[in-house]
C-alpha cells in the first residue's frame, strides 16, 4: 500500500522531511477495523512529532483525521460491517493515517456524516472531540435551557476553534466571545457562529470589559496560553474554569487560586491512549457530531484543499501550520 512516513526529524523545507514509501496492508486484530482512506486532515500535532519525535527502527506514519471505508474487521468487532463509511482521530500511539489502509480500534470511530464529502468529513473528529470533550467533559458545560453564561475562547480560528465556536454558540446558553489576530479570521470566527470578536494582540481584559463583562464564566485556551496567563487569571470570573489544550512552559497556578478557579486539561487521545473504562464515548461522539452536520446544526470547517494525499502535499501542509495562520481545517484526498 502507498503511505507518508518520516525517518529522521527535519525541517519541512527538507525534500525528505516527509517521502511517499511503500508498505505491507495490515491485517485487523481483536476490536480493529481496516479502514480505506480516503480522505484525510492535518493537524499542528502531526508538526510537532514530525519536528521532535525521532522515528526508532522504521519509518513512521503519521497523520490522525481520516475518512473512509471499512474493508476489514477484527473478530471481536461488534459495531461496524464491511463496507460500512466512517471517520476517526486515531491514536497517537499508532501507524497513522497518511496511509491507503489503516488498522483502528472501533470504539473510537464514528460514522461518517451522510451529507458530507470525504475530504470534508475528514476534517472534523480530532477538533471536534477535542472540542466536545473540553466543553462538556472538562468544563461540563450545560446544554441547552441552562441561564446565559460568557466563554472566551482564545485562537478561535483555527480547527478546534471552529468547532468548539459552533458546539457552544448552537448547543448550549453561553454568549461566545473569539479572539483572532486579523481581520479575516475574525470574519472566519463571525462566520462560525462567535457572538463577538477580540483582538488577542491587545488587551484582553480591557477589551471584554468594553463589551459588558468584568468577567467571564469560562476560558477555553488553545494557542500562547503561556503568553496570554496573565490575561486568562484576571478575565476568569471568581469560581470560574478555565480549560487548555496546547504546551505552555510556564504556568503559575496560584494566579487561580484567590479566585477559586479550576483549570482543565483536554487530551484527545487519553482515552485511546490509556484504554479507559469509557473508551467507547469517543465513538458515540463522533456519532452525536456527524448527525449535527447531517442535520444542519454545524457547518464543514475545511479552509483549503490540499490536493491528493502524497508527500509533496503534506509538505505544503506542513509549512501552512507552521506558518500560523491557518484558519479552518487543510484537507487531502485520495492517492496519487
Amino acid at each position: 500500500m502507498k503511505a507518508v512516513a518520516y525517518t529522521h526529524c527535519r525541517p519541512v523545507s527538507d525534500p525528505e522531511a516527509l517521502v511517499d514509501i511503500e508498505l505491507p496492508e495490515p491485517l485487523p486484530r481483536h476490536r480493529e477495523l481496516l479502514v480505506e482512506v480516503k480522505a484525510i486532515s492535518v493537524n499542528p500535532v502531526d508538526t510537532k512529532l514530525r519536528r521532535h519525535a525521532d522515528p526508532v527502527g522504521e519509518p513512521r506514519i503519521l497523520g490522525f483525521d481520516a475518512a473512509g471505508i471499512v474493508r476489514g474487521l477484527g473478530p471481536e468487532v461488534t459495531h461496524f460491517g464491511l463496507g460500512d463509511h466512517v471517520f476517526y482521530a486515531g491514536n497517537i500511539g499508532r501507524p497513522g493515517s497518511y496511509a491507503e489502509f489503516q488498522l483502528v480500534d472501533e470504539r473510537i470511530v464514528g460514522r461518517k456524516p451522510h451529507h458530507l464529502s470525504w475530504a470534508q468529513a475528514a476534517a472534523i473528529p480530532l477538533t471536534g472531540l477535542t472540542a466536545w470533550e473540553m466543553l462538556f467533559d472538562r468544563l461540563q458545560v450545560p446544554q441547552r435551557g441552562a441561564e446565559v453564561r460568557s466563554l472566551l475562547i482564545i485562537g478561535a480560528a483555527g480547527g478546534v476553534g471552529s468547532i468548539a465556536t459552533q458546539l457552544a454558540s448552537r448547543l448550549t446558553a453561553l454568549r461566545v466571545i473569539a479572539t483572532a489576530g486579523s481581520p479575516e479570521s475574525k470574519d472566519w470566527c463571525l462566520k462560525m457562529g462567535a457572538h463577538a470578536v477580540i483582538d488577542h494582540h491587545g488587551d484582553i481584559p480591557s477589551q471584554l470589559a468594553a463589551l459588558g463583562h468584568r468577567n467571564v464564566d469560562y476560558i477555553f485556551g488553545i494557542t500562547a496560553s503561556d503568553h496570554h496567563w496573565p490575561a486568562i487569571a484576571r478575565a476568569i470570573r471568581p469560581q470560574g474554569k478555565v480549560g487548555l489544550i496546547d504546551d505552555p512552559q510556564h504556568l503559575d497556578i496560584l494566579e487561580l487560586k484567590p479566585k477559586s478557579v479550576s483549570l482543565h486539561w483536554e487530551g484527545v487521545f487519553t482515552r485511546s491512549s490509556f484504554e479507559t473504562e469509557d473508551m467507547i464515548a469517543q465513538h458515540h461522539i463522533l456519532n452525536r457530531l456527524a448527525a449535527l452536520f447531517d442535520d444542519g446544526t454545524l457547518q464543514s470547517t475545511v479552509s483549503q484543499h490540499l490536493g491528493a494525499i502524497n508527500a509533496a502535499n503534506l509538505r505544503h501542509a506542513h509549512a501552512l501550520i507552521e506558518g500560523g495562520h491557518v484558519r479552518g481545517k487543510l484537507v487531502l484526498e485520495g492517492f496519487s
